[in-house]
């Protein structure tokens, strides 16, 4: 991440959307704008999908209705984030380079059409990209409109992978940057085994299907290969615009939890502002938790620094199997959750809803129902709210407690023939992070050899694949006084997925003090208990101790009578081992001791479903969300002003059924 500063001539919460006029008879902007004023829309992103009008032909340009857009914006004083359209490359493009379009792991060719990109290694891609971008930073870099800009849209999503010959290609010379030799290659991948050890470069293709599966190591390559072409893609468009319109800071935005193929650590240091999709999951009953999740992953990807809720909807969405309406005030409580998680950016997609095409049944700020509709009535609302919140803003969250999150170890995981289907490892984050959730503890997310000083205890539910330098981090974080928990089948395999020597958890014996002897996993909706009446799923392990104290041990199954949760002091602190999957509802007997060991405070006498988080401001102001998602009022006890009403409360506050109140204390 760069150096850049927030966003240039933003001077409050940034409230607004994707804005595409370009689905619209000119007639209809002027009227746009006057809505967007009367909403408080600061910011909109524009152009994100306009390529083909931008240039209708090759090297030929049109840029005259984006200059009426962006001065109309300009006048009506909207700030502008303006998109490089590099995630729809034209008719022509397709037409003139048919080669690139990609091809799936399957071999089938992907049609045109749709949304999303050619062969990231494609050099005819990358100068047509190149070409657009530059003649847009040219004649837009230096507007003052222009406070952002967004290269692309959604990278890994749908295309993160080709399996062409020109992947191939780029793929081998990778291979050869990361390794040198043949002979390295070779042995890192474990080519002995089923005979498929290479003797020339030439012979090293892309892992497509085969007869079976195939050799795991080089699958999670072309992970990490499929992860960097497309950095690259970004970094190249990046780099033209740093070039040409200095000093406005260029994003792209993520997908933290909803496109597994990017390994976002890398992105988020090669962006200068933080931005972040989300959308609910209609079929998750506390998607409220899952928002907070995603929410916390961005923020932490973001190095703690305010962040951009770049895309969320103002109600149901068109894509899932059944897209479910928010209901009245839920548009609210999400915009306001993730503003109390560090976004200081409200956006959504997007401003008015389409007529035409795949997303026409999106939900926006403007729906089909217009303006006199309820939910641009709640928008209207939404923005008067942020209006009075800029006291808010540039303010952090703190988090003493830490969640690890590795997407190339949920990469290696994710590969065939592991023990069981059932042990999925972001659901295990899940139920970690959902207890944590509903007992009020903040928490960041932090990679295995990231810097850990700050947290007074660290959670790693689902860490399978872990490197010498993040087991040496773990070690040390524990010697200095830190509280490890650590969730089941982790410390299993290295950076090339071979697994440590020593045991199943061989990386982490010496720190755990306690080897997995065998991993059990159990039969479908198999269950066992543990003392204590706690109820383990899925999975159980034969544990040997090594030195580590048995503090709950397996009551039934086929690990009856074995330890199930062990704990050994290391220098100030402890590592506590849990071999079984545990949902939240249970977790506390795991969590409460690890959490009073770290001196952090759980709260429990409050309705789980009351959301608490803070910001502080650098003058020690501390503004407390409290986000009420229940359907009863909530007693809180606070002292403070709430921002909202300008309400001083002292000693206790209502927090109205389905309502947000926020206290300045």
């Amino acid at each position: 991440m760069s150096d850049q500063s927030w966003l240039p001539g933003v001077q409050a919460l940034s409230f607004g959307g994707d804005y595409n006029p370009e689905q619209w008879p000119e007639e209809v902007w002027t009227e746009d704008l006057e809505l967007m004023r009367r909403a408080g829309v600061n910011l909109v992103s524009i152009g994100i999908f306009s390529w083909a009008l931008l240039e209708p032909r090759p090297g030929e340009f049109d840029f005259g209705w984006l200059d009426r857009v962006i001065e109309g914006l300009h006048g009506a004083g909207i700030r502008v984030d303006l998109g490089t359209p590099t995630v729809v490359p034209p008719a022509w493009f397709w037409q003139q380079n048919p080669h690139v379009r990609v091809v799936n792991r399957d071999g089938s060719v992907q049609a045109t059409g749709s949304r999303g990109i050619c062969c990231p290694s494609s050099p005819e891609y990358a100068d047509a990209a190149g070409r657009i971008t530059t003649e847009l930073a040219k004649r837009y870099g230096n507007h003052p409109a222009v406070s952002l800009w967004h290269v692309h849209n959604e990278y890994g999503a749908p295309v993160s992978e080709c399996y062409c010959e020109v992947s191939a290609a780029a793929f081998r010379e990778w291979l050869k940057q990361r390794y040198g030799t043949l002979d390295a290659l070779n042995t890192a991948w474990g080519t002995a085994f089923w005979g498929q050890t290479y003797g020339e470069w030439s012979q090293v293709g892309v892992p497509a299907l085969s007869a079976t599966t195939s050799n795991p190591a080089h699958r999670l390559d072309f992970a990490r290969f499929s992860n960097d072409e497309l950095l690259g893609c970004f970094t190249r468009e990046r780099d033209i615009l740093h070039e040409l319109s200095p000093g406005i800071p260029v994003t792209t935005n993520f997908m933290a939890t909803n496109c597994p193929s990017m390994d976002l650590w890398k992105w988020s240091r090669e962006v200068d502002v933080v931005a972040n999709d989300h959308y609910l999951t209609a079929a998750d009953p506390r998607s409220q938790v899952g928002l907070a999740l995603d929410a916390d992953l961005t923020r932490s990807l973001a190095g703690g620094r305010p962040w951009i809720l770049m895309e969320h909807s103002s109600s149901a969405v068109n894509w899932q199997p059944r897209n479910l309406a928010k209901r009245p005030g839920e548009m609210a409580r999400n915009s306001l959750s993730h503003l109390a998680r560090g976004a200081d950016a409200i956006l959504f997609f997007q401003w008015r809803a389409s007529r035409r095409g795949a997303e026409k049944f999106h939900s926006a700020m403007l729906p089909h129902a217009g303006a006199k509709s309820r939910v641009f009535e709640e928008v209207v609302r939404l923005g008067s709210t942020l209006g009075d919140l800029d006291v808010v803003r540039g303010s952090t969250v703190r988090a003493r407690a830490a969640i690890l999150w590795d997407w190339e170890s949920l990469w290696a995981q994710d590969l065939d023939w592991r023990p069981s289907v059932d042990l999925a490892p972001r659901a295990q984050v899940r139920e970690y992070y959902e207890r944590l959730w509903r007992d009020k503890v903040t928490v960041d997310f932090a990679r295995p050899a990231g810097d850990l000083s700050q947290y007074a205890a660290v959670f790693a539910p689902a860490s399978y694949l872990l490197t010498a330098e993040a087991v040496a981090n773990l070690t040390a974080y524990v010697e200095a006084g830190g509280h490890l928990v650590v969730g089941p089948f982790s410390g299993v395999v290295d950076q090339d997925d071979a697994v440590h020597p020593g045991g199943w958890n061989g990386a982490l014996r010496e720190l755990l003090q306690v080897s997995v002897e065998e991993v059990l996993p159990l039969p479908a909706e198999g269950t066992v208990t543990l003392t204590g009446d706690v109820r383990g799923r899925v999975w159980a392990e034969d544990l040997l101790p090594l030195g580590a104290e048995t503090v709950l041990a397996y009551l039934d199954g086929p690990a009856a009578g074995r330890a199930a949760v062990t704990r050994r002091t290391l220098g100030a602190g402890t590592a506590t081992y849990v071999s079984t999957v545990l949902d939240h509802t249970v977790l506390a007997a795991v969590t409460d001791p690890v959490l009073d060991l770290a001196g952090i405070t759980v709260e429990r006498d409050l309705p789980w479903d009351l959301e608490l988080v803070s910001r502080h401001g650098t003058d020690g102001a501390e503004y407390v969300f409290a986000v009420n998602h229940a359907v009863t009022p909530v007693d809180l006890t606070i002292d403070g002003t709430d921002l909202l009403t300008g309400e001083t409360c002292a000693g206790s506050a209502k927090i109205p059924a389905g309502g947000v109140r926020i206290f300045r204390r």
